[in-house]
Protein backbone atom coordinates (compact mmCIF):
# COMPACT_ATOMS: atom_id res chain seq x y z
CA UNK A 1 0.00 0.00 0.00
CA UNK A 2 1.61 3.55 -0.94
CA UNK A 3 1.62 6.15 1.73
CA UNK A 4 -0.50 8.81 1.96
CA UNK A 5 0.30 12.01 0.79
CA UNK A 6 -0.22 14.80 2.85
CA UNK A 7 -3.46 15.84 0.67
CA UNK A 8 -5.36 12.41 1.43
CA UNK A 9 -3.85 13.45 5.21
CA UNK A 10 -5.44 17.02 5.57
CA UNK A 11 -8.63 16.16 3.76
CA UNK A 12 -9.10 12.64 6.12
CA UNK A 13 -9.07 15.17 8.68
CA UNK A 14 -11.44 17.14 8.14
CA UNK A 15 -13.41 14.67 7.77
CA UNK A 16 -12.62 12.56 11.00
CA UNK A 17 -15.42 11.72 13.49
CA UNK A 18 -12.97 12.01 16.77
CA UNK A 19 -13.59 14.33 19.01
CA UNK A 20 -10.78 17.33 18.01
CA UNK A 21 -12.43 17.46 14.25
CA UNK A 22 -15.62 17.97 15.83
CA UNK A 23 -14.13 20.40 17.75
CA UNK A 24 -12.37 22.11 15.37
CA UNK A 25 -15.84 22.56 12.59
CA UNK A 26 -17.52 23.96 15.76
CA UNK A 27 -15.09 26.62 16.13
CA UNK A 28 -14.22 27.16 12.48
CA UNK A 29 -15.29 31.24 11.76
CA UNK A 30 -18.12 31.74 8.77
CA UNK A 31 -15.85 31.55 5.14
CA UNK A 32 -15.18 35.53 4.61
CA UNK A 33 -17.44 35.00 1.19
CA UNK A 34 -20.68 34.34 -0.07
CA UNK A 35 -21.58 33.50 -3.09
CA UNK A 36 -22.57 35.11 -5.96
CA UNK A 37 -26.51 34.71 -6.00
CA UNK A 38 -26.87 35.97 -9.98
CA UNK A 39 -24.72 32.75 -10.61
CA UNK A 40 -26.03 30.50 -12.99
CA UNK A 41 -27.03 26.95 -11.40
CA UNK A 42 -29.98 25.42 -13.27
CA UNK A 43 -27.99 24.06 -16.74
CA UNK A 44 -29.62 20.75 -17.42
CA UNK A 45 -27.57 17.58 -15.90
CA UNK A 46 -27.15 14.40 -17.58
CA UNK A 47 -27.57 10.58 -16.67
CA UNK A 48 -23.50 10.32 -16.16
CA UNK A 49 -21.68 14.06 -15.03
CA UNK A 50 -18.48 14.37 -13.90
CA UNK A 51 -17.07 16.57 -10.98
CA UNK A 52 -13.49 17.38 -11.12
CA UNK A 53 -11.62 17.96 -8.04
CA UNK A 54 -14.38 17.02 -4.91
CA UNK A 55 -12.16 15.64 -2.39
CA UNK A 56 -13.82 16.45 0.39
CA UNK A 57 -16.72 16.92 -0.84
CA UNK A 58 -20.43 15.64 -1.48
CA UNK A 59 -22.04 15.91 -4.72
CA UNK A 60 -24.35 14.01 -5.67
CA UNK A 61 -25.38 13.03 -9.18
CA UNK A 62 -21.59 12.93 -10.34
CA UNK A 63 -18.86 11.00 -10.43
CA UNK A 64 -16.41 12.62 -8.23
CA UNK A 65 -12.85 12.31 -9.92
CA UNK A 66 -9.66 13.81 -7.78
CA UNK A 67 -5.84 12.73 -7.48
CA UNK A 68 -7.01 11.48 -3.63
CA UNK A 69 -8.08 8.49 -2.58
CA UNK A 70 -10.05 9.21 0.35
CA UNK A 71 -13.98 8.79 0.80
CA UNK A 72 -16.54 10.06 -1.31
CA UNK A 73 -13.97 10.13 -4.09
CA UNK A 74 -14.87 7.86 -7.16
CA UNK A 75 -12.01 7.77 -9.83
CA UNK A 76 -8.45 8.58 -8.56
CA UNK A 77 -6.93 10.34 -11.85
CA UNK A 78 -5.16 12.84 -13.30
CA UNK A 79 -7.48 15.61 -15.26
CA UNK A 80 -4.86 16.06 -17.77
CA UNK A 81 -5.84 12.05 -18.97
CA UNK A 82 -9.54 11.42 -17.83
CA UNK A 83 -10.15 8.23 -18.21
CA UNK A 84 -13.55 8.15 -19.67
CA UNK A 85 -14.81 7.91 -23.18
CA UNK A 86 -15.76 10.59 -25.72
CA UNK A 87 -18.71 12.58 -25.13
CA UNK A 88 -19.40 10.71 -21.53
CA UNK A 89 -20.72 13.09 -19.92
CA UNK A 90 -24.05 15.96 -19.61
CA UNK A 91 -22.14 18.28 -17.68
CA UNK A 92 -18.40 18.75 -16.40
CA UNK A 93 -18.02 20.66 -13.05
CA UNK A 94 -14.51 21.82 -12.51
CA UNK A 95 -14.46 24.19 -9.52
CA UNK A 96 -10.98 25.58 -8.28
CA UNK A 97 -8.93 23.27 -9.96
CA UNK A 98 -7.29 24.87 -12.88
CA UNK A 99 -4.72 27.02 -11.13
CA UNK A 100 -3.34 23.74 -9.29
CA UNK A 101 -2.64 21.73 -12.63
CA UNK A 102 0.58 22.13 -14.33
CA UNK A 103 -1.28 22.13 -18.18
CA UNK A 104 -4.99 24.14 -18.03
CA UNK A 105 -5.18 23.87 -21.79
CA UNK A 106 -4.87 20.17 -21.73
CA UNK A 107 -7.44 19.60 -18.51
CA UNK A 108 -9.61 21.72 -20.91
CA UNK A 109 -8.85 19.92 -24.02
CA UNK A 110 -10.28 16.51 -22.07
CA UNK A 111 -13.13 18.55 -20.48
CA UNK A 112 -13.98 18.83 -23.91
CA UNK A 113 -13.36 15.37 -25.33
CA UNK A 114 -15.07 14.00 -22.46
CA UNK A 115 -18.56 16.09 -22.94
CA UNK A 116 -21.31 15.46 -24.83
CA UNK A 117 -22.51 17.47 -27.72
CA UNK A 118 -25.19 20.28 -26.32
CA UNK A 119 -23.55 19.35 -22.48
CA UNK A 120 -22.44 22.01 -20.62
CA UNK A 121 -18.74 22.97 -18.65
CA UNK A 122 -18.91 24.98 -15.42
CA UNK A 123 -15.62 26.86 -14.27
CA UNK A 124 -14.40 28.55 -11.66
CA UNK A 125 -10.89 29.88 -10.68
CA UNK A 126 -9.34 31.97 -8.45
CA UNK A 127 -8.09 35.64 -9.70
CA UNK A 128 -7.31 38.00 -6.33
CA UNK A 129 -6.87 34.88 -3.94
CA UNK A 130 -3.57 33.93 -1.82
CA UNK A 131 -1.42 31.43 -2.54
CA UNK A 132 -2.79 27.72 -1.55
CA UNK A 133 -0.86 24.00 -1.83
CA UNK A 134 -3.32 21.85 -2.48
CA UNK A 135 -1.02 19.96 -3.66
CA UNK A 136 0.50 22.94 -5.59
CA UNK A 137 -0.36 26.73 -6.78
CA UNK A 138 0.82 27.54 -10.17
CA UNK A 139 -1.69 30.73 -11.64
CA UNK A 140 -4.62 32.89 -11.35
CA UNK A 141 -7.04 33.54 -14.27
CA UNK A 142 -9.24 36.62 -15.46
CA UNK A 143 -12.46 36.03 -17.28
CA UNK A 144 -10.75 36.73 -20.16
CA UNK A 145 -8.03 34.56 -19.31
CA UNK A 146 -10.48 31.80 -19.35
CA UNK A 147 -11.85 32.09 -22.24
CA UNK A 148 -8.88 31.97 -23.94
CA UNK A 149 -8.93 27.97 -23.00
CA UNK A 150 -12.54 27.16 -24.08
CA UNK A 151 -11.85 26.82 -27.45
CA UNK A 152 -14.41 25.21 -29.98
CA UNK A 153 -17.21 25.55 -26.60
CA UNK A 154 -19.22 28.74 -26.33
CA UNK A 155 -19.23 31.11 -23.55
CA UNK A 156 -22.93 31.03 -22.28
CA UNK A 157 -22.77 33.01 -18.70
CA UNK A 158 -19.94 34.84 -17.21
CA UNK A 159 -19.29 36.77 -14.20
CA UNK A 160 -17.74 36.77 -10.57
CA UNK A 161 -18.91 34.02 -7.48
CA UNK A 162 -17.37 36.02 -5.18
CA UNK A 163 -16.24 39.66 -4.55
CA UNK A 164 -13.60 42.26 -3.83
CA UNK A 165 -14.34 42.02 0.20
CA UNK A 166 -13.85 38.48 0.20
CA UNK A 167 -10.73 39.37 -1.65
CA UNK A 168 -9.97 41.96 0.73
CA UNK A 169 -11.17 39.83 4.10
CA UNK A 170 -8.76 36.42 2.98
CA UNK A 171 -5.83 39.15 2.43
CA UNK A 172 -6.10 40.77 5.49
CA UNK A 173 -6.33 37.27 7.75
CA UNK A 174 -3.06 36.29 5.58
CA UNK A 175 -1.27 39.22 5.94
CA UNK A 176 -1.82 39.24 9.98
CA UNK A 177 -0.90 35.60 9.91
CA UNK A 178 2.27 36.21 8.19
CA UNK A 179 3.66 38.03 11.31
CA UNK A 180 3.27 36.16 13.72
CA UNK A 181 5.90 33.55 14.67
CA UNK A 182 4.55 30.21 16.13
CA UNK A 183 1.52 28.32 14.24
CA UNK A 184 -0.72 28.20 17.90
CA UNK A 185 -0.86 32.20 17.27
CA UNK A 186 -1.71 32.23 13.50
CA UNK A 187 -4.55 29.61 14.40
CA UNK A 188 -5.91 31.94 16.96
CA UNK A 189 -5.64 34.89 14.67
CA UNK A 190 -7.58 32.70 11.69
CA UNK A 191 -10.37 31.94 14.50
CA UNK A 192 -10.26 35.64 16.03
CA UNK A 193 -10.13 37.70 12.61
CA UNK A 194 -12.23 35.09 10.74
CA UNK A 195 -15.04 35.69 13.23
CA UNK A 196 -14.86 39.24 13.94
CA UNK A 197 -14.85 40.34 9.98
CA UNK A 198 -17.21 37.45 8.13
CA UNK A 199 -19.79 40.19 8.92
CA UNK A 200 -18.26 42.33 5.99
CA UNK A 201 -18.97 39.93 3.35
CA UNK A 202 -22.03 40.76 3.11
CA UNK A 203 -21.11 44.12 1.16
CA UNK A 204 -20.13 42.14 -1.98
CA UNK A 205 -23.80 41.46 -2.53
CA UNK A 206 -24.42 45.16 -3.20
CA UNK A 207 -20.33 45.33 -5.02
CA UNK A 208 -20.60 41.92 -6.84
CA UNK A 209 -23.43 44.22 -9.11
CA UNK A 210 -20.83 46.72 -10.10
CA UNK A 211 -19.04 46.35 -13.51
CA UNK A 212 -16.01 47.24 -11.73
CA UNK A 213 -16.00 44.64 -9.29
CA UNK A 214 -13.36 42.79 -11.86
CA UNK A 215 -10.69 45.15 -10.84
CA UNK A 216 -10.27 42.92 -7.41
CA UNK A 217 -12.85 40.08 -7.64
CA UNK A 218 -12.05 37.15 -5.63
CA UNK A 219 -13.02 33.95 -7.96
CA UNK A 220 -14.80 33.94 -11.21
CA UNK A 221 -17.08 31.75 -13.35
CA UNK A 222 -17.49 30.83 -16.87
CA UNK A 223 -20.30 28.47 -18.34
CA UNK A 224 -19.62 26.50 -21.71
CA UNK A 225 -21.62 24.77 -24.13
CA UNK A 226 -19.95 22.47 -26.53
CA UNK A 227 -21.55 22.94 -30.15
CA UNK A 228 -24.13 20.23 -30.85
CA UNK A 229 -22.78 19.71 -34.09
CA UNK A 230 -18.78 19.38 -32.45
CA UNK A 231 -17.44 15.23 -31.52
CA UNK A 232 -14.52 13.79 -30.14
CA UNK A 233 -11.40 15.73 -29.26
CA UNK A 234 -10.24 19.16 -30.53
CA UNK A 235 -6.63 17.82 -29.59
Amino acid sequence: MRPESSLEQMYRRRASGGWRARLRRVLEPPAPYVMNPDEPKDYPLGRWNLYIGGAGRLVKGYVNLDLCEVPGVDVVADAERLPFGTGTFQRVECDAVLEHVRNPAQVMAEIDRVLAPGGYSHLVTPFCHPFHEYPKDYRRFTLDGLKELAGPMEVVAEGWRTGPTATVLVVVIEYVKLLLPFALWRMLAHWVLGWLLFPLRYLDLLLLRSPRANRIGNHCYLWLRKPVGQAGSRL
